[in-house]
């Protein structure tokens, strides 16, 4: 009997129209692989259920005769079916709390569980990711939001004519807008009690190198963080220029032992053996944007310590947006309580009440904090993903899930993603039997 493969309309959030299977890329496996597809029917997908059809994807109302399903995020507990095979982000691997109940579903209803961030190349790399569109959307918004910070403050500048990324039509449109603000600055500058405009990016992964792409569109000037330091008391720098910094991790952390020598994979393994020296920088910095891989182990990034005291000695702190494009809730970036939303992706966080407001008003930092953030670019995003999902899509859709995971028939990059395998966790993931565990 035929196969069928599922692509799952997106519920999580009424703005959540990505794809993780596009209609060009549903055709070209069925031409290619003889594989069949089943697109459910979905009004807010940016992909129409007409695209699909003609390219010979079947619609249909529901999955019920799928036996593999693609989707990206989580899925709602009543909606998973006894027996399928599931490929979406489910954010369980990390013991997040909030999903264990997710990953518990899938354990008693005899699902299997592929998790497109766990796959990984031989030296952890991951293969299959929205990072560089998040870099894109979210440093679309960062800018969008300092524009209409500073405009709050009475400071009027080139961005205050940008848009948040989602009312771009494409990618292309976003450029054109970004273009005319970077020669706006180069030809005016920006007002000189802001500047030098200093942009902190952290991180050196897809989420950075999205970041740094939009910045290109500006008059930059590349500096490191000990210029950072020397820059406002040097004096010698232009107001027609946005001076960008690249942080990498040697950068923000430091052995807490001293004279020891930073080991980035000791690093990664072992971040309790490090403290954070990322603070020092920050009071230089109009914009940090945050795209780095953390976990509770490693220091923070942004504490509300130490904004707390920043702002208790300094009169008027120079940093004006975090975009927090990581978005770990309480994680790197502290103050980030939760994530926001696409309609609302703003909040002014007031160091000193150790309180957020939704908007741009108020005391304090603006913080961008969208968790979805490549579905603010969804048809550009959709395309680069399954065009990285292109050499493991009829390995997932052909593989016998009812065979023991040794005899797994999968890439490795895809069986080192098998979270849950029929029903059980599969060796790599047993540590999570604790956490899933009512």
């Amino acid at each position: 009997m035929e196969r069928r493969i599922g692509i799952r309309k997106e519920t999580k959030s009424a703005r959540e129209c990505r794809a993780p299977i596009t209609p060009y890329f549903a055709e070209k496996w069925m031409r290619e692989n003889d594989l069949y597809f089943v697109a459910q029917r979905s009004a807010q997908r940016v992909f129409k259920d007409v695209e699909y059809e003609h390219c010979g994807v079947e619609l249909s109302d529901h999955l019920h005769h799928c036996d593999v399903i693609f989707g990206i995020k989580e899925i709602p507990l009543p909606e998973i079916e006894s027996g399928k095979t599931y490929v979406i982000f489910s954010h369980t691997h990390k013991e997040q709390p909030y999903n264990m109940p997710l990953l518990r579903t899938m354990l008693e209803r005899g699902c299997t569980l592929i998790d497109y961030e766990c796959i990984r190349d031989e030296r952890g790399h991951r293969l299959v990711a929205f990072g560089y569109y998040a870099g894109l959307a979210g440093m679309i918004n960062t800018l969008w939001a300092l524009g209409e910070r500073y405009k709050r403050q009475g400071i009027a500048t080139p961005f205050t004519q940008l848009q948040q990324a989602f009312r771009y039509k494409s990618l292309i449109a976003a450029r054109r807008e970004l273009r005319a603000i970077g020669e706006a600055i180069a030809t005016r500058g920006v007002p000189e009690d802001i500047a030098p405009l200093t942009v902190g990016i952290v991180g050196r992964g897809r989420v950075a190198k999205g970041a740094q792409e939009i910045m290109n569109m500006f008059p930059i000037q590349d500096i490191t963080p000990a210029e950072l330091l020397k820059l406002e008391k040097g004096g010698n720098f232009s107001n027609k220029i946005i001076y960008r910094v690249l942080f990498s991790e040697i950068d923000i952390a430091a052995p807490v032992a001293p004279g020891r020598p930073f080991v980035l994979k000791e690093y990664y393994k072992s971040g309790e053996r490090y403290r954070n020296v990322f603070e020092k920088y920050v009071d230089y910095l109009s914009v940090v944007v945050n795209g780095i891989f953390w976990h509770e182990k490693m220091p923070r990034l942004l504490t509300s310590d130490y904004l707390e005291r920043l702002f208790r000695t300094t009169r008027h702190p120079k940093l004006t947006v975090v975009g927090d494009i990581t978005c770990d809730p309480c994680g790197s970036v502290e103050f980030t309580h939760q994530a926001t939303d696409v309609e609302h992706p703003i909040f002014i966080y007031n160091p000193l009440t150790r309180r957020p407001v939704r908007g741009f008003d108020g005391e304090g930092i603006a913080v961008m904090a969208v968790d979805i953030l490549p579905s603010e670019l969804p048809r550009d995003a959709s395309n680069s993903f399954s065009e990285l999902l292109d050499e493991f899509v009829a390995p997932i859709a052909r593989a016998d899930y009812t065979r023991p995971y040794e005899e797994l028939a999968l890439p490795y990059p895809v069986k080192k993603a098998v979270i849950v395998l029929a029903g059980k966790l599969t060796p790599k993931y047993a540590y999570l039997q604790s956490s899933c565990t009512p």
